[in-house]
């Protein structure tokens, strides 16, 4: 039986003949690849496995999902990989909406996709709803009409890595593809039929490979925390790769750091197959007598056993782009933007400080002049991007360390290279023709963007020293991944702070425009209604800041929010202080609007709802209550349904953010229920402020909005399971977003009497019914 198998795939390696010669040529086998990507890490991915295609004597055929053009489902008798991310509230891709809406037509019989043979590798991130959404919804319609499985589906988390799914399935994939074009084709030719054990009745299952990939299932959600504090920071699957993994191992002994005199026995601590030295440095006594200084790890340091191991790196990114500069004879000016066609370039008329203190973190409110554009509709709920260009002291930066300072004005030229080998290379279409230097790092390559490990293993080719190329090839390498992680992911590490950190690394231009994504706007939600205020629109933000690291010397700011803040510094009102009149000129920004249609306050007016906002995720919520105020003002006869809000933060004297106005909205009645926790106050304090209330001891011990939430178990999920109530939830995904969910499975379970099963599918109807809705970010 396997002579047979194996001389038939070999016949499926195709001897057709050379139209020149006559001879039989070999014509590689062939898979279709189709990628779905929001922000490119699909495509990215996808793009690398048609490069290593040719390796494993195999054709990749390349296509965005949205090129219906360049593939054919129906028709398609060869494997199908599908390579998708998730965005939104679970949403499919831009690039990938068009495709689910075709395949989930209702119209489509069970049948549809019997011929089919897939595998599909779903992105996502845990710190959000809706894990790998857009992957599981493919999957499960492509199963209702017949397409068959020939490989395990993995579902790569961004949460925790996601190197640590995606690169055992890349290793098991070869295989699979390669067994299913062997059982694709013996079904085809009847080659093998009467051979006994293999009737053409055998289960679709038994031809999937048994890969055992680390997954992440919806019953495990509850416990995401446990997960991601257990995943061992190197993938379990590096110590046991594939034959075609340990077949592309590369050795790089030669490039090893000397070890320091006297240290052989360095300490660590070890993660399962590898281990990395995460204490301070430490002094011990040799039974010599003489004292040595125990070496810590860092980003450019690393210890035993991976600075002694050998090293699984990726593939060398093949170079794609032809990169020139001009000098010309006049200086042109850009300020801003070239593409403004869509954007609205509006004034700040306003920044007030809503933060009080030392407060933690600085809230800012800004209010944009709105007025110049009649047609900007917002609704409650909507939120609009911010087009902010890098910091102006990082791209001089930037352009010192790649040597081009002098050259900053130069017109930049971009081209294909002549002997370019990347499938479905082109020019980045989001750069402008005829654009400096200047304005390419200031407006157009997120300089901020914190490397990937196909930018670290190219710039190994472009690093002089030794050390230093050993130690970019280990946080590249499948060994290196729990310091790859520590020292550049975890920590938001720019490629401007990785290059400071390996001086002798010296990319060329064209590497950092083939690897750096486009600059993206940043989204904020609307804090106001425009029935309150007409030609204005209010958003809240934190000013973000990073701390210092390895790496990272100093700390930074947040792209956006430090930018936004070094704008409006001249005009910003301090808690407590009038408004000046004669202010400064007021400084403009490009915006565009998003509309949400699902995250708005109901439309019938008697439904009740919950809103669940802390700290600045009660921006949105602002906007529902003055909707809502301005509603009452204009139906007095109508019926409102009860509105709650529970929001929370650290002290009630220093980021309360918009406490008059909550508490205004509550004595006139447009909120029925304010419920406050601050996690930060003294039992005390918060006991004498809250005597009188009913609820003294309860509330005291409420430290964040979930607590809050289940002190009213039973209004909460009357209001959701017999009121037909809606409940919306606003604010940090890692951890806020993830507790108000158990929160919400516990009570469910409580009150209803259910197992987690139950609980889990109640809170996916309420998703479903759009009436469990999210707007949370990472």
């Amino acid at each position: 039986m396997v002579v047979f198998r194996v001389a038939l795939w070999q016949s499926v390696r195709h001897l057709s003949t050379c139209a020149v010669c006559s001879m039989p040529c070999e014509v590689k086998p062939r898979f279709v690849l189709l990628y779905g990507s929001q922000k490119g890490q699909a495509q990215s991915i996808a793009e690398g496995v048609a490069e290593v295609a040719e390796e494993h004597g195999l054709v990749a055929e390349l296509s965005c999902l949205s090129h219906n053009e360049k593939y054919n489902l129906e028709k398609e008798k060869s494997p199908v990989v599908f390579i998708v991310s998730t965005t939104g509230d679970g949403e499919p891709p831009d690039n990938a909406l068009r495709f689910v809406r075709r395949i989930k037509k209702k119209t489509l019989s069970t049948d549809h996709y019997k011929h089919l043979s897939y595998a599909l590798l779903a992105l996502g991130d845990t710190n959000y709803a809706n894990f790998c959404n857009c992957g599981k919804t493919i999957e499960r319609r492509l199963q209702e009409l017949g397409a068959k499985q020939f490989y395990a589906t993995g579902y790569a988390d961004d949460g925790v890595g996601l190197e640590v799914v995606v690169d055992p399935w890349l290793d098991g994939l070869w295989k699979a593809i390669k067994g299913a074009l062997s059982k694709m084709a013996s079904d085809r030719t009847g080659y093998l039929k009467g051979e006994a054990g293999d009737s053409p009745q055998e289960t679709p299952d038994s031809s999937i490979p048994d890969v055992q990939l680390n997954l992440l299932s919806i019953a495990e959600r509850q416990n995401c925390e446990s997960v991601r504090a257990s995943v061992e920071p190197v993938s379990k699957f590096a110590s046991a790769a594939s034959p075609s993994a340990s077949a592309t191992q590369t050795a790089v002994s030669d490039l090893r750091p000397a070890s320091p005199a006297g240290s052989p026995g360095l300490a660590s601590q070890s993660h399962g197959d590898a281990s990395v030295s995460t204490s301070a440095p430490e002094t011990k006594t040799k039974d010599t007598g003489v004292p040595h200084v125990e070496l810590a790890a860092s980003l450019t340091r690393s210890l035993p056993p991976l600075s002694e191991s050998s090293l699984n790196v990726p593939a060398l990114p093949p170079l794609y782009l032809d990169v020139s500069l001009q000098e010309v004879d006049s200086v042109e000016r850009m300020d801003g933007l070239l593409n403004k066609d869509t954007l609205y370039e509006v004034s700040i008329s306003r920044a007030v400080q809503l933060t009080r203190g030392d407060s933690v973190k600085m809230a800012l409110l800004l209010e944009l002049d709105i007025s110049a554009y009649p047609t900007i509709t917002h609704q409650p709920g909507d939120s609009f991007d911010v087009f902010c260009p890098n910091r102006g002291t990082e791209v001089e930066d930037m352009l010192r360390r790649l040597g081009l300072h002098e050259q900053r004005n130069h017109r930049v030229h971009i081209s294909l290279r002549k002997d370019n080998k990347k499938r479905g290379a082109q020019v980045p279409p989001y750069i402008p023709q005829n654009i400096s230097l200047l304005y390419l790092l200031t407006w157009c390559l997120e300089i901020r963007h914190v490397p990937k490990k196909a930018f670290l293993r190219a710039l190994v080719e472009h690093t002089g020293d030794a050390v230093q190329r050993r130690r970019l090839q280990e946080l590249c390498s499948k060994q290196g991944t729990a310091d790859y992680n520590l020292y550049v992911r975890d920590p938001s590490l720019s490629v401007l702070e990785l290059l400071s950190a390996f001086p002798s690394c010296m990319p060329p231009l064209s590497l950092l425009i083939e690897h750096l994504p486009k600059l993206q706007p940043r989204p904020y939600s609307a804090a106001s209604s425009c029935l309150r205020h007409p030609g204005k629109l209010h958003f809240v933000f934190n000013v973000v800041e990073f701390p210092a690291c390895s790496g990272r010397p100093a700390g930074r700011r947040g792209l956006c929010t430090g930018w936004l803040f070094d704008l409006i510094n001249p005009v910003l009102v301090f808690p407590g202080k009038a408004e000046s009149s004669g202010s400064p000129a007021l400084p403009k920004i490009h915006v565009s609007l998003r509309p949400n249609c699902s995250f708005r306050p109901p439309s019938d007016l008697s439904v009740p709802f919950i809103m669940v906002g802390p700290g600045t995720g009660v921006a949105p919520f602002i906007g529902f209550l003055q909707q809502r105020e301005k509603e009452r003002q204009e139906n007095p006869e109508a019926t409102f349904g009860e509105t709650w809000l529970f929001f929370g933060c650290r002290h009630r004297n220093q980021d309360y953010l918009f406490r008059e106005e909550l508490e205004d909205f509550e004595s006139s009645g447009t909120l029925s229920h304010l419920k406050v926790c601050f996690s930060r106050d003294d039992q005390e304090e918060e006991e004498e402020e809250e005597a009188e209330a009913a609820t003294t001891i309860s509330a005291a011990r409420c430290k964040y909005v979930q607590h809050n939430l289940l002190l009213h178990s039973q209004q909460i999920t009357d209001i959701l399971l017999k009121r037909n109530g809606c409940i919306f939830v606003c604010g940090d995904a890692k951890n806020m977003a993830k507790d108000v969910n158990d929160t919400l499975m516990d009570m469910i379970k409580t009150e209803l009497q259910v197992d987690q099963l139950e609980a889990m599918k109640t809170l996916a109807r309420l998703r479903e019914e759009k009436r469990y809705l999210q707007d949370i970010w990472g």
